[in-house]
């Protein structure tokens, strides 16, 4: 049964922490599955296939978070709703929010697979390994519906302040995903093709588990009427959805430009890039647990019109986030290259090199890992007020950042200079940010007077 929870009453800290904490471990059974299928490819198919999938990585994100990003987007309207108690408008949110993904699914799905083929060659994918690389993006972009319409369930349930049911969605996932990966990878022998089934069956399984969740939801039933096209509505979601959508699209851009300069530098430096990348969700997953609190948080409060509690708990959200981040620093440099190691097969002749590689690029970022929650941190805040452009301006100019950095910085830094790409990013997005939350912010004395 669903927790839903009401943000507009109650001790901030406990509220962010408790709805947070759920989220937070269902990102990391989400991320285990993402590192058990790179474990499972390095060691059981070798170094080139984890090349191969590192390659896509940043194409994959660009789908993916494409459709994420509009459906965290619908979900500021539907915590405002909520917050606000208008039942009628939420239900009718949902519904056009319903239609809108089902158009968007069919023409990503159709983009992405015309396009895969075009990209790699376009970011200078190494020979060897394009044909991998183009199986994964297959596989992954033809099951592109069914994660939409997750990511539409787990933002509806956020938005409800329930963090809890995408935490259990997410083990029953998670374990679903490496059986599978050991039954098709392992056992059938089926390589990188088998890996990115494995994990859309999984995300599959997650979204029928929401879809029972919501369906038991008393004041959530949706009626026929609801699905009706509201031209006023669909405007409202598409106002706050294809900003976010934008904005992670522009972001992975930059990815992939980063991407085509990596190639550049050969297999074994793709391979080390690769298992540093896939670590680099575990160092965020807080992050974006504390996001989503925040979003939710904000945006229930902006519905209910408590502008002081937004300024009290943004507060308390800002110590956690920065807490979090230090101690998530400290464990990177104590175990995180033995974390490393499991990614990369200890019978590859070069997996020495490789693995010095990887853990170098981890200690550069951990050692910035604030400005990235710092990121989250603000750029959820000016979203749950329903500012989606500011956001998608952050995204540019992360784009900006990490697209100058990759280019330029390798001619005077030689390969060390690709490491630092990421944190630029990071810092320029996040002096936009913080400054543009203050400055809103301090209208919130005005609002309540």
């Amino acid at each position: 049964m669903a927790a839903t929870k009401d943000m507009t009453t109650g001790n901030p800290t406990r509220l962010l922490f408790g709805f947070s904490l759920p989220l937070m471990l269902g990102n990391i059974f989400q991320q285990l599955y993402t590192i058990v299928d790179t474990i499972i490819v390095g060691q059981g198919v070798g170094m080139p296939a984890l090349a191969a999938v590192g390659a896509a990585d940043w194409l994959n994100w660009l789908f993916l978070w494409m459709a994420a990003g509009m459906t965290q987007g619908f979900s500021i309207l539907f915590a405002q709703y909520y917050g606000g108690k208008d039942d009628k408008l939420l239900h009718k949110s949902i519904g056009n929010a319903v239609l809108i993904t089902i158009g968007a699914a069919a023409a990503l799905t159709v983009i992405g697979e015309l396009a895969a083929a075009p990209l790699l060659a376009l970011l200078k994918t190494p020979e060897d390994i394009v044909a991998g690389s183009l199986t994964y993006l297959r596989v992954m972009i033809g099951g592109l519906a069914i994660i939409m319409f997750y990511n539409l369930e787990a933002s509806l349930l956020r938005a409800l302040g329930d963090g809890r049911s995408p935490l259990i969605a997410m083990v029953i996932a998670s374990c679903t995903n490496i059986g599978l990966d050991l039954l098709f990878v392992m056992e059938f022998h089926l390589g990188i093709a088998g890996a990115a089934a494995a994990t859309l069956i999984a995300q599959g399984i997650s979204c029928i588990y929401c879809f029972v969740v919501l369906s038991r939801i008393s004041f959530l039933k949706l009626k026929r009427q609801d699905f009706t096209v509201d031209a006023s509505l669909i405007n409202k979601l598409l106002r706050l959805g294809l900003p976010v959508m934008f904005q992670d699209a522009i972001i992975s851009v930059g990815g992939m430009v980063l991407q085509s300069v990596i190639n550049g530098f050969g297999v074994l430096f793709v391979a080390g890039f690769t298992a540093t990348n896939k670590l680099y969700g575990i160092l965020e997953t807080a992050a974006i647990s504390y996001g989503y609190a925040i979003s939710t948080f904000v945006a229930q409060n902006i519905g209910a019109g408590n502008y002081s509690r937004i300024k009290a708990g943004m507060r308390k959200g800002i110590v956690m986030a920065f807490s979090t981040s230090v101690l998530i620093s400290v464990l990177m440099f104590l175990f995180g290259k033995n974390i490393l190691s499991l990614f990369i097969s200890a019978e590859e002749v070069q997996a020495e090199q490789v693995l010095q590689i990887a853990h170098h690029y981890l200690m550069i970022m951990s050692i910035f890992l604030l400005i990235l929650y710092a990121l989250h941190t603000y750029r959820s805040a000016l979203q749950g007020m329903g500012d989606t452009v500011v956001p998608m301006i952050s995204g540019m100019v992360e784009f900006v950042m990490r697209v100058s950095a990759a280019v330029f910085l390798p001619r005077f830094m030689g390969q060390e200079g690709v490491f630092y790409a990421e944190i630029l990013a990071w810092a320029g997005a996040c002096v936009l940010l913080i400054t543009v939350y203050y400055i809103k912010s301090a209208s919130f004395k005005v609002l309540n007077t």
